[in-house]
């Protein structure tokens, strides 16, 4: 994991959209409430885009980028 930083915050909206928007109305005992799949998938891509992103305070030689 080369940029931590931005991996961390990644995976915990990862977690977070998914117990806030797929689980908890999953889970709770209303059965009119159902899990925003839309804002779900959203925030998942949104959450890869920061795993695949660098720290800013790392450069590009320090990375092995190109």
């Amino acid at each position: 994991m080369k940029s931590w930083k931005t991996s961390l915050a990644g995976i915990l909206s990862a977690v977070v959209a998914a117990l806030s928007l797929v689980a908890i109305p999953m889970l709770d005992s209303d059965p009119a409430s159902v899990p925003n799949w839309g804002a779900a998938i959203a925030a998942v891509v949104a959450a890869v885009g920061l795993l695949m992103a660098r720290d800013n305070d790392k450069s590009s030689e320090a990375v092995g980028a190109k």
